[in-house]
C-alpha cells in the first residue's frame, strides 16, 4: 500500500512536471563539422548538419559574415565532408556521399534511387560554382594548386585543375590499399602507405620519372609519413605486427614502436627514437580525434605523441642525437593536433587541466611554450588558425556545439542566425561524481539533477552508458554528434522528472592509459560492467532516486553494456533500451579482426563468450527494447535478431525498431528523433507499468 502511494505521488510529479518540449526541439539545433581554413589563414568554411540536412558554410575575413555555399536540400542521408582548401584559397574540395559495405553497397537509408557513393566536388569561392569531378574521396591538393589526387575505390586518381575537361587518370597501379598518401613540399614526389593487411610500406611515386618504390620494407606496420618542411626527409611510424591479439581487451605492453627517417637523398633511413618496453610499448591507434602522429618543427625536431607516463602526451626529438623533451605535462590527454598555417606553432585539443571537458593550448614550435587559448567551463576543439585570431567550436553544459571566431581577444559565434529559437531553455549543468566498484576500481560519472529538484521527493533513473567503448562523455555537449545527442536526450530526462546519471566506465578515454586498458575489460573479462552496477547501487542508495524505476540504456558498447546489467543484474533494472548492441563477442569480433574465427582459438573464444551478455541470457527477466539499423558495419544486425529469438523464448517482454539500410551512427536525422521517442515511450509505459 506504501510503494502505490509512493509511486502514485511520483507519477502525480511526472505530469505536473510536464513533457513540455518534444525531443526533437532538444536534437534540433545544426552540428557543425570539418572546420578548416584556407593556407593564408583568410576564410574558414564548415559543415552544418541541420536536422538531417548537410550543407558547407564559408566565413572570409575580414568580416567573416557568413555565407552558404552548397545547396543540399532535406533530410536525405548523405553525408558531406573532407573540406580541403586549395593553396592559394581560391578553390574548395569536398566530398559526398557514402562509405561502401562488405557487398560494395554505400549506404542508403533514404533509399535514394540515385548513386550515393562517394563524389568529389570542387567549389570556385569567387563564383560559386560547384562541380562533380566523379566518384573518390580523400582529395589532396599539390602544392601549386594544378592537380588533385584523390581515392577511387582502390586507386589512387589526378586531375588536371587546369583542363578539368578531361577524366581523372590513375596515378599508378600498386598492391595493398593505398592509404595517407601527400606530396612532397616541391610537388614531385606522393609519399603514401601501401597496408598489405599483417604489414605496410611506405611508398614513393616519382611524378617525373613515373616510378613507384618502396625504399625500406620490412615485416612491420610503416605508417603516418611526414615530410620535412624542405622535403629532404620522410619521417614515419614503425608499429612491429601483434599477432591473434583479441580486440576489446587489455593491451598495456608490446613490441615497441619506434620513429624513422628516410634521407631522399640517400633512401637510407634510420630510427631516430624508439619506446622503452613496457608502459608506452603500444601506439595508441583508437583515440577517436587523432589523425596524424609526426610534425615537423622548423628547427627539425619532430614532435609525437607518446603515452610513456600513462597519458596520451606531447614529445619532441632530435632526430641526430636522439634527445627527447616532454612537452606537455600534467593529468589528460593530448586529443587531436591542428597545424596553422604560421608553420611555427601546433594547435592541441586536450583534457590537461579540465579532465572533463575539452579545452585548446597554442604550442610554439621554436620555444616549446604553451598558451592556453580556451574559454574556462566551456568545450572547445577543432581550432584553425586565422590571421590575427582563431576559429574553434565550442559547446558548454547548455549550448551544444557551434562555430566560434576570436580576434583581437574578443570572439562572436558565427551564423548565430542559424540557431533555433525554440531550442529548450530548461537545460541543467551536470555535476561530476566518483563511482566505487565492487572490486575497488573507481570510475567517473556525471549526474542531472531535474531543475528545481526537491530532495524530499522520488524520481524515477536512467543511466546513460556510451559506445566504443574509447570514448569519454563530458561535463557538457559532446564534439561527436553521436554523443552530443545522447547528451540532449539525458538533459530531455532531467527536464521531464528523472534523475539521469551518465557513466564514463573503465576502458573509456580521458582517464589515461590504466583506465582505458584496464585489466580483464571487454572480451576479456567484461570487468567494466561492475562500473554499470555501481551506477545502479549509487543510484538506488539515493533517497531521492524510486530504486524501482532505475532504467539503463546506450548504443553499441553501450547496448552491450545494457545487455549486461539486465542479464546478470535484473533485480536492479526496471528495463533497458539496447541500441545497437553486441551480445556475443564471438559473432561481432571478426568484423574487426578478420583473422579470428572462434574454433581455432577456443581458450579466447571460452572467454569471450563468459564476457558476453548471452552467457548470462537465462537470467533475463526485464522488458527491454532492441533498436538496429540492417546495414550496420560495426555491430552485426543478427546480434540484436539473435537476442529477440532468445528472449522471446524465455516470455521475456521484447520490443524493437528496425531501421532499412540505416547504419551504425544513423545518417537519417529522422531516424534519431524515432529512436530516441521510442525509448521515452517504452520508458514512460514501463514505468506506468508499476
Amino acid at each position: 500500500m506504501k510503494k502505490h502511494l509512493l509511486l502514485s505521488t511520483l507519477f502525480l510529479f511526472i505530469l505536473v512536471s510536464g513533457f513540455s518540449q518534444e525531443i526533437s526541439t532538444y536534437l534540433s539545433a545544426p552540428f557543425p563539422t570539418n572546420l578548416t581554413a584556407d593556407p593564408q589563414g583568410k576564410s574558414i568554411a564548415w559543415v552544418f548538419n541541420s536536422e538531417g540536412e548537410r550543407n558547407i558554410f564559408f566565413a572570409k575575413a575580414p568580416e567573416y559574415q557568413t555565407q552558404k555555399i552548397t545547396d543540399y536540400k532535406g533530410d536525405v542521408g548523405i553525408d558531406v565532408g573532407s573540406l580541403v582548401f586549395s593553396p592559394n584559397g581560391k578553390t574548395l574540395a569536398y566530398v559526398s556521399g557514402n562509405s561502401k559495405n562488405p557487398a560494395g553497397e554505400a549506404a542508403n537509408p533514404a533509399q535514394l534511387q540515385v548513386s550515393t557513393e562517394f563524389q568529389i566536388h570542387l567549389i570556385d569561392l569567387e563564383s560559386g560554382k560547384d562541380q562533380l569531378l566523379g566518384p573518390g574521396s580523400g582529395p589532396v591538393f599539390s602544392p601549386d594548386g594544378k592537380t588533385l589526387i584523390f581515392k577511387a575505390g582502390k586507386d589512387l586518381k589526378s586531375i588536371s585543375l587546369e583542363n578539368l575537361q578531361e577524366s581523372p587518370k590513375t596515378i599508378f597501379t600498386a598492391r595493398g590499399n593505398i592509404q595517407q598518401y601527400s606530396f612532397s613540399p616541391n610537388g614531385k614526389l606522393i609519399s603514401f602507405v601501401s597496408n598489405r593487411r599483417d604489414h605496410s610500406y611506405i611508398g614513393l611515386w616519382d611524378l617525373e620519372n613515373k616510378t613507384l618504390s618502396y625504399p625500406e620494407t620490412s615485416l612491420d606496420h610503416d605508417s603516418y609519413p611526414a615530410w620535412s618542411p624542405d622535403g629532404s626527409k620522410l619521417a614515419y611510424v614503425r608499429v612491429p605486427n601483434v599477432l591473434n591479439k583479441l580486440p576489446f581487451t587489455s593491451h598495456k605492453e608490446a613490441n615497441p614502436w619506434s620513429i624513422r627517417v628516410l634521407d631522399l637523398a640517400t633512401l637510407k633511413a634510420k630510427e631516430v627514437w624508439k619506446a622503452p618496453a613496457g608502459k608506452g610499448s603500444v601506439l595508441v591507434r583508437d583515440l577517436p580525434a587523432e589523425n596524424e602522429r609526426l610534425w615537423w618543427t622548423p628547427k627539425g625536431d619532430l614532435v609525437f605523441p607518446w603515452e610513456g607516463n600513462g597519458w596520451v602526451q606531447l614529445y619532441a626529438v632530435n632526430p641526430k642525437n636522439g634527445e627527447t623533451k616532454h612537452l606537455t605535462r600534467g593529468f589528460g590527454i593530448v586529443e587531436k593536433v591542428n597545424t596553422s598555417f604560421t608553420k611555427n606553432e601546433l594547435l592541441l585539443t586536450t583534457n590537461i587541466g579540465d579532465i572533463e571537458r575539452r579545452k585548446i593550448i597554442s604550442l610554439d614550435l621554436t620555444s616549446y611554450n604553451l598558451e592556453d587559448l580556451t574559454d574556462p567551463g566551456k568545450i572547445n576543439w577543432t581550432p584553425v588558425r586565422i590571421e590575427n585570431g582563431l576559429a574553434y567550436l565550442s559547446a558548454s553544459a547548455i549550448t551544444p556545439a557551434w562555430p566560434m571566431i576570436r580576434q583581437y581577444g574578443g570572439q562572436k559565434a558565427l551564423a548565430e542566425e542559424l540557431f533555433p529559437s525554440d531550442f529548450p531553455k530548461n537545460l541543467v549543468t551536470p555535476l561530476g561524481i566518483d563511482l566505487i566498484a565492487e572490486d575497488g576500481f573507481k570510475t567517473r560519472a556525471q549526474l542531472f539533477l531535474p531543475p528545481n529538484h526537491d530532495a524530499s521527493k522520488k524520481y524515477p533513473a536512467v543511466i546513460f552508458i556510451h559506445g566504443g567503448s574509447r570514448r569519454q562523455m563530458l561535463l557538457g555537449f559532446n564534439y561527436s554528434q553521436y554523443y552530443s545527442n545522447a547528451y540532449a536526450l539525458q538533459q530531455y530526462f532531467a527536464a521531464n522528472g528523472f534523475i539521469a546519471l551518465t557513466l564514463n566506465y573503465r576502458s573509456g578515454i580521458g582517464y589515461g592509459l590504466d583506465f582505458r586498458e584496464e585489466d580483464n575489460y571487454g572480451a576479456g573479462g567484461a570487468s567494466e560492467v561492475q562500473d554499470l552496477m555501481a551506477a545502479a547501487d549509487y543510484l538506488a542508495g539515493r533517497p531521492d532516486v524510486e530504486s524501482s524505476l532505475i532504467i539503463p540504456w546506450g548504443g553499441s558498447y553501450g547496448g552491450f553494456m545494457t545487455a549486461h546489467g539486465l542479464a546478470q543484474a535484473p533485480e536492479k533494472f526496471l528495463a533497458g533500451v539496447d541500441i545497437h548492441g553486441v551480445h556475443n563477442w564471438n559473432n561481432d569480433i571478426p568484423v574487426f579482426a578478420s583473422w579470428y574465427a572462434p574454433e581455432k582459438f577456443p581458450e579466447m573464444a571460452e572467454l569471450a563468450f563468459k564476457s558476453s551478455p548471452m552467457a548470462y541470457v537465462e537470467n533475463w527477466k526485464d522488458p527491454v527494447l532492441l533498436i538496429h539499423g540492417d546495414d550496420d558495419r560495426n555491430v552485426l544486425f543478427s546480434e540484436s535478431v539473435e537476442l529477440a529469438e532468445v528472449l522471446r523464448k524465455q516470455g521475456v517482454e521484447v520490443e524493437q525498431l528496425v531501421f532499412p539500410d540505416e547504419v551504425h551512427s544513423f545518417i537519417l536525422h529522422k531516424n534519431w528523433v524515432a529512436a530516441y521517442e521510442a525509448a521515452i515511450d517504452f520508458i514512460q509505459r514501463q514505468i506506468q507499468k508499476q
